[in-house]
């Protein structure tokens, strides 16, 4: 018989420190990159008391990462998969139907976001960090969303060479991932009107999609 008390569910408290820590973590990282910020550095901006916080409510640098990783990237790929889902299965997709569902939920999620915001910049710090680059790529570019769009045949069909593919998803994942570090940056260091936010962000977006289709088209050949 199995006894074990399930476990209990964090306080108020536990989960406020949580989410400061996260946040603070996130604006550091995202602005000074993850080689000068330390945990204590993350506790003492955060306001909490205790240097050992990260160590108490994450056990350690990592799995805080992780968690700021989960908390972006998990809000996007529940608008990328309504999307891909949307688009139902009866065909095959063209390419800037993939390219929509693949940069817009990221758009749609920075114009609603209240300013300003770091995820798109700390994403960019996790995926050149050589202890971290493998798992953002599995965890957090391998999505449901991502494997279905994959079903669809735009991008991945069986006349593309493996080799070519993955050179093609990388140069992809380097242009779009980067554009947005680039954008949010701008518009959080003043070098773009916060009136103009909207507006820059669905530029970027319809800028990306139209890049896209063309280095997909260029590499791979059309669908």
């Amino acid at each position: 018989m199995n006894t074990t008390a399930p476990a209990a569910s964090p306080s108020p408290r536990s989960v406020l420190a949580r989410n400061k820590l996260m946040r603070t973590a996130e604006r550091l990282y995202a602005e000074r990159g993850f080689a000068n910020v330390s945990v204590r550095q993350i506790s003492e901006a955060a306001g909490q008391r205790n240097n050992s916080a990260v160590q108490y409510h994450f056990h350690g640098r990592d799995e805080l990462i992780k968690a700021i990783l989960s908390r972006y990237t998990d809000v996007i790929e529940e608008r990328r998969i309504a999307m891909v889902e949307a688009l139902g299965t009866e065909r095959t997709v063209s390419l800037e139907e993939h390219f929509t569902c693949l940069i817009m939920p990221g758009v749609e999620y920075h114009i609603e976001a209240p300013g300003p915001t770091w995820g798109a910049r700390f994403f960019a710090q996790a995926l050149v960090e050589p202890a971290l680059r493998a798992y953002v790529i599995q965890e957090h570019l391998n999505t449901p969303s991502h494997r279905i769009l994959d079903t669809y045949g735009a991008v991945r069909r069986k006349d593309v060479d493996p080799g070519l593919l993955q050179r093609h998803n990388a140069m992809v994942r380097q242009l779009s991932v980067h554009a947005f570090a680039e954008l949010e940056h701008d518009l959080a260091n003043g070098r773009i009107d916060r009136s103009e936010t909207e507006a820059r962000w669905r530029q970027l977006g319809q800028d990306l999609i139209t890049a896209l289709c063309g280095l997909s088209a260029a590499l791979l050949g059309r669908s």
